[in-house]
């Protein structure tokens, strides 16, 4: 492969990245949206956010995040609990919606990837640029939604799994009440650890996101491949 192809193949990876987070994150939030608005909270939509149009959740520092590392954020959407009909189940589904969205994109769209290896580039042998972008951009869709919906489920405010410990815990205990008063001191930290264990390789030991994000793909994401290539296995 000349010089050439390998500066448009990290170009065109970049773009599918990019392109990848913002569906990805888009999908995220409109579920939390939805769902917060078909709870009794309609504050998301009369702020405009109940929409599909990527720009509305866009937060640059939490893209560029997800490019480079593998997770981030969007803008969060405004939900206000005291709205919903049953402020508890409210809360809870409205923080899980993100998450159980993410993990069904992941679980669609790996059976597309699967038939663009199989008919478009077998053996990832690659004619056109646009067969590398379609690749890539799928592959991305699936890493992403997995890490995203594992990174959402750690325990530490703002996060959803956060959140959902919090609709679920009527006695808001000590944990619960030091997760939200420095669960977002202890994620920054990680976050940290983890961009500059990408650089100091001695750092990668104590990097506790990049163990999630190899959960995420590996573990968490098992289900999905074994189900899908166990069906493909009875069609091809």
């Amino acid at each position: 492969m000349c010089y050439n192809q390998i500066v448009m193949r990290y170009i065109i990876s970049l773009l599918a990245q990019f392109l990848a987070v913002m569906i990805v994150i888009t999908f995220h939030e409109f579920a939390h949206a939805f769902i917060a608005y078909r709870c009794g909270d309609a504050t998301a939509k009369e702020e405009g956010r109940m929409t599909l149009n990527p720009i509305k959740h866009f937060d640059p520092i939490g893209i560029v995040m997800f490019a480079l590392v593998g997770f981030g954020w969007a803008k969060p959407v405004p939900v206000n609990p005291y709205r919903f009909r049953n402020y508890r189940k409210g809360s809870f589904w409205t923080s899980a919606a993100g998450i159980i969205t993410n993990y069904a994109m992941a679980f669609s769209v790996y059976p597309i990837l699967l038939l663009v290896v199989q008919f478009v580039c077998p053996g990832l042998n690659f004619q056109s640029y646009f067969d590398f972008f379609l690749y890539r951009f799928l592959q991305c869709i699936v890493i992403y939604s997995l890490s995203f919906c594992v990174f959402n489920l750690l325990p530490f405010y703002p996060l959803d799994g956060f959140r959902m410990i919090d609709a679920l815990d009527k006695k808001q205990g000590k944990v619960v009440t030091f997760l939200r008063l420095y669960g977002n001191y202890v994620l920054i930290g990680l976050i940290v650890l983890s961009f500059l264990a990408e650089h100091i390789t001695f750092l990668r030991v104590v990097d506790v996101l990049g163990y999630v994000l190899t959960f995420a793909v590996d573990i968490f994401g098992k289900p999905i491949t074994a189900f899908w290539l166990w069906i493909f296995g009875y069609i091809f």
